[in-house]
């Protein structure tokens, strides 16, 4: 269990799938929650405000795109009013994916997938720094991927970015190595949200097959365990990196992988 009271987190891409577990379970710790996303203010609302009901806690929800430098430091400076002059946990998270060979992968795309998954999360970290050295603590946190540890082919972007996320994980761990600021990455494997049930979905009714037949085809091919990783195993070792005992995990890409990345 990680004592949270009293700290202010900041989860970009924060109003479902991964995300939203790490702002609950941060949330269940007794941190301030500011989630951050593209969703309409009235959905990401209704987010926070169940998050602050269940479990006693402020939380707010602060729209942004990410691809946008400008509305990022709107974000920050908004959320560091919020937090009391500070954020003290930052989660980048918020992301996005396309697959498609590198031939025909759309420009467009790409340039929006690497400011999403990789320059945003530069702009935030930049950002929140100063306040954090000044208070300090911190803690930062990047979602990255196994993606970042390894090639697929049709996901040129997305493995990009997230090798890149790793890369700068690692810089801004050693810039910060001789204070209370840490900054560390965790690398899921699949993980079980909406969007990844929709993709079962869509191959069960494709093969007319059932869900559960179709969740057994999707997973063997991707996880040597043959089952997801839980969103709240993930957010719990956020939770893990948040605490005092991770105080000298420095640096780290921490897989959850049901054993990928093992073979």
């Amino acid at each position: 269990m990680a004592d949270l009271k009293g700290r202010t987190v900041l989860v970009t891409g924060g109003n479902s799938g991964i995300g939203l577990a790490i702002a609950q379970r941060l949330a269940r710790e007794g941190a301030g929650i500011l989630l951050s996303g593209i969703v309409a203010q009235d959905e990401g609302n209704a987010a926070s405000a169940q998050l602050a009901a269940t479990h006693g806690v402020v939380a707010r929800y602060l729209r942004a795109d990410m691809r946008v430098p400008a509305e990022i430091e709107q974000l920050i400076r908004q959320a560091e009013q919020h937090g009391g002059g500070a954020i003290d946990i930052l989660v980048n998270n918020a992301g996005m994916q396309h697959t498609s060979a590198i031939e025909s992968f759309p420009v467009d795309i790409w340039n929006d997938m690497v400011a999403v998954n990789l320059s945003a999360s530069f702009h935030t970290i930049r950002l929140c720094l100063p306040a954090m050295r000044a208070r300090g603590w911190g803690r930062i946190v990047n979602v990255a991927s196994i993606s970042g540890l390894r090639g697929r082919a049709g996901k040129s972007a997305y493995n990009a970015t997230k090798h890149g996320l790793i890369g700068l994980t690692k810089a801004v761990a050693l810039e910060t190595a001789d204070t209370a600021i840490t900054c560390n990455a965790i690398c899921p494997g699949w993980a079980h949200t909406a969007l990844v049930q929709r993709q079962v979905e869509a191959l069960a009714q494709r093969e007319q097959i059932d869900v559960e037949a179709a969740t057994r085809m999707l997973i063997s091919l991707r996880q040597p365990s043959g089952r997801f990783v839980r969103t709240e195993d993930l957010a719990a070792m956020v939770a893990f990196l948040c605490g005092e005992q991770a105080q000298e995990v420095r640096g780290a890409a921490w897989t959850m992988d049901g054993g990928t990345t093992a073979l």
